[in-house]
Formats: structure tokens, sequence, C-alpha cells
């Protein structure tokens, strides 16, 4: 049996931390990629530092002959990113840091990879993916992480629309939130550090600013009195960005998925195209998870899926309904592969994943966000919910 009572804790960071700022570069480049070509290969890393940006990787359209064109694109990519998100201070600046681009043409050794038996795509390489579902929120994702991004999102709206101009982008949070009779009820600590504009600026100063957003953002009746608050808890937070810590894509795999409340596979997801089961997989099973969730079949669920590199179906499927499910975790297993293709172009088809929309996944998380008119978010929508009660009454 589930604990029912007890206290976690989740964290998010800014789309100016330097981790986030490289996922942001590296899902432009795919997302300029994609825009050109829908069957685009792409595999693009990006490092920060202080005053310098090196992106390497591979990368590959079906016309060749466009390659050059459009590998002396990315230094104004990369530069556009660096000044949407807001670094102008004089070690990491949008104009002036020195931008190095190693990406080259994808190796023939790995494009072979994905041709499995009787010619069907396979999976690019071996790996687990884990997707995640759970009522805590009208979002079907756990709390903690879904407000500790909700925290940041608001500040980030509020700097760049001017309203509080003394804040700067690189930012973190933390979220530890108590629960009773498993539903979170009470925000018990506050952890927010957020880089500013002045040495002069105390933590108290800086608490006076970021608190009315934090209070709008998070529901009626979280904070108490008890709730305890540590606001740039060091003090001075100025030097920020890559010119205050490295950065690196995909170094923020909790972040990006469910803030330890479940598990995640091993890969990152930033900067690799759909075809890569590291991202479209765990994509497809947070979809399958929050549609098992959305259908009644379980208040949490987690679904796992497993590929091998040139095998295009999945070796396996597992479901944990956490005790939670109204149906057997088995049944929801035989019924998965009857609603949806879990190959990696069946999945890329069914969720729509050869766009241009992965720029807006690289801060805020991955999951838990809604759906969008042109394809973006496709794995957060319940339209398999219909089908999977019919497919799991059947294999009941």
């Amino acid at each position: 049996m589930s604990r029912l009572d007890y206290v976690f804790t989740s964290e998010s960071v800014s789309e100016g931390h330097p981790d986030k700022l490289c996922d942001r570069i590296s899902d432009s480049v795919l997302d300029a990629f994609l825009a050109e070509d829908p069957r685009a290969r792409v595999a693009c890393e990006a490092f920060a530092t202080t005053g310098f940006v090196a992106i390497g990787g591979e990368v590959g359209l079906t016309d060749r002959s466009k390659m050059r064109e459009f590998l002396d694109r990315v230094e104004g990519i990369a530069r556009d990113c660096i000044r949407d998100i807001g670094y102008e201070q004089d070690k990491f600046h949008w104009r002036t840091c020195e931008i190095r681009n190693l990406l080259h043409e994808q190796s023939a050794h790995i494009a072979q990879g994905v041709t499995g038996e009787r010619g069907e795509e396979g999976a690019g390489d071996q790996g687990i993916m884990f997707g995640y579902a759970t009522r805590e929120t009208a979002e079907l994702m756990p709390a903690p992480i879904h407000y500790a991004h909700a925290v940041l999102r608001r500040l980030a709206e509020a700097r760049k629309s001017g309203a509080e101009p003394l804040l700067r982008p690189d930012a973190k949070t933390q979220l530890t939130l108590r629960y009773a009779g498993g539903r979170p009820v009470e925000v018990t600590t506050i952890v927010l550090s957020t880089q500013h504009e002045s040495e002069a600026q105390s933590s108290a100063d800086i608490r006076a600013i970021v608190e009315p957003y934090v209070r709008e953002v998070l529901p009626e009746g979280w904070i108490t009195r008890d709730t305890q608050w540590w606001v740039n808890p060091t003090g001075a937070f100025v030097i920020g960005g890559p010119d205050g810590d490295a950065g690196l894509t995909g170094r923020k795999i909790i972040v990006d998925t469910y803030g330890g409340a479940a598990p995640h596979g091993g890969g990152a997801f930033s900067g690799k195209d759909p075809s890569k089961v590291d991202r479209s997989a765990a994509y497809a099973a947070r979809y399958l998870a929050k549609n098992v969730v959305a259908a009644g079949l379980a208040e949490r669920c987690t679904i796992q899926l497993s590929y091998a590199i040139g095998v295009a179906r999945p070796l396996s499927i597992y479901a944990d309904l956490h005790g939670t499910g109204a149906v057997d975790a088995a049944a929801i297993e035989r019924a998965i592969p009857e609603v949806m293709d879990l190959t990696p172009r069946g999945i890329r088809e069914h969720l729509g994943l050869n766009r241009p929309i992965y720029a807006r996944t690289a801060a805020y998380g991955h999951f838990g966000r809604p759906p969008e008119a042109d394809g973006g978010f496709s794995w957060e929508r319940v339209d398999l919910a219909d089908s999977l009660r019919r497919a799991v009454a059947l294999a009941a």
C-alpha cells in the first residue's frame, strides 16, 4: 500500500539556467531542420560557459546539397535563442559571445541502425522509456513539479514583459508539498533563487518582488503561516547564466519529466529528432499513461516501454497502476498495442512529431502542457481514452 501522508519535493529551473539555454539552442536547431525537411535527422548538443557556446553533433537532410546552407544558419539560431532568453550581460551577451559550430553530417553507420528486419524502421538505439500520470492536478501531473514550473514561467513572463526589470534570466525553484490522504494540501517550503540586477538588493528585496507571483500561481490555501521561505538564501545572485556556471544539453532530465515522482529513462530529449526513441517513445509513454488515467482506468499510472537498436516494435510494455486501478494492469498491457502502433514510425505518425515543435519544450517541462493547434505537445491529448476503455474491456 502506498503511503498517503508524507512530504515530497521537486525542483525546476528557468529558461535562463545554463543547461536550459543549451536545451533551447539544441531544440531550435532541430526545429530549423524539421521546418525544411520533416525527415531530417538531428542529434545536436550545446555547451555554454563564460562568453562561449559550442554546438556539436550529427545532422542530416534528405537533400544533402542543402547541408552547407543549414549549417551556416546555426550561429544565428543560437544568438537568437540567447537574445530571446535575455542575456545581455558583460561576460555573456547574445551579440558578442563566441559561438563555435561543430555540427557535421550524420554517420552512415548510425543511419543504417534504424532499418530492421523486413525493412521496417527500427529504433535508433536500445533503451527504456517511462510515462506517468496522476490525478493530483488537472493536467494529470505530479503537483510539486507542475507548480515549480508554473512559478518560474510566471516570473519569466513578468521579467520579459518589463513588469519586473530588476530580475535576470537565471533562476531555480524548489517546492516541498505536504500530502494528506494521498492529495497535496500544503506547501511546507519554498526555495527560490533568481538572478537580479544589483548586489545592493538583499534577499528580502528579492522576496518582495517574487512573492506576489508565487502566491498568484499556487492554489489558494496552500501557502500558510507555517510555510518556510528561502529566497536567494546565499544573498546576492548577480553573476548568473553561463558566466556563473557552465551549461550542457540534456542535463536536467528530472526537471524535464516528473520531478522525481516517477521513474524516467536514461536518455535526454532535447536536440534529438523524433526518430530517436529516447524522445518519441517517452512522449508515447506519457500519452498512454495520461489516457489510462483520463479513461478512469486508474488514479495513477506508470507505463514503461523498451526497445532494441534496429528492431521496430517494443520489446516490452509494462503498466503499474500503483494500487489505484479499476482494472488489472495486465489488461492494460494487452490493450496498448491494440490502440497504438509503438514502432518509431507509428509513434511519429500518431503524434505528428515530424514538425518544428520542440524549442517550446526546452524549458518548464515536456509534460503537463496544453496541446497546441500546430501539433505542439500532441502527447498531452486524451483522445485515446475511449479506445483504451474498449480495448481493455476486450482484453480483460
